[in-house]
């Protein structure tokens, strides 16, 4: 099993400047892929960020490309979502997330590890 623990959520105003942590332990050796997602109100869960294990492959979604940078610190089990330029509709739970497949090429319902989730919220 792998516990994954997010942080740094909290309120910002928009052109503002936030940065998520998330923290795995237990068998990290299944977290080789590491992923954000988030989840506003009313709305499906969708893919924010993601990043491989390995050559730090990265992937985001167009509505954070230049906004967000999604980066991990292997020695620490650690991945950080550094958000920038912040837009109110970025507001939304952000939860990461694990698997040993390439999280981008799975359905969010498949994949295997999420954290509790933090709230990010973003006032105009």
């Amino acid at each position: 099993q792998v516990q994954l623990a997010e942080s740094g959520g909290g309120l910002v105003q928009a052109g503002g400047s936030l940065m998520l942590s998330c923290a795995a332990s237990g068998r990290t050796g299944s977290a080789s892929n590491m992923a954000w997602f988030r989840q506003a109100p009313g709305k499906e869960r969708e893919l924010v960020a993601a990043i491989s294990r390995f050559l730090g492959i990265t992937f985001y979604a167009e509505s954070v490309k230049g906004r967000f940078t999604i980066s991990r610190d292997n020695a620490k089990n650690t991945v950080y979502l550094q958000m920038n330029s912040l837009k109110p509709e970025d507001t939304a739970v952000y939860y990461c997330a694990a698997d040993q497949i390439w999280i981008p090429s799975r359905r969010y319902g498949d994949v295997t590890y999420w954290g509790q989730g933090t709230q990010v919220t973003v006032s105009s």
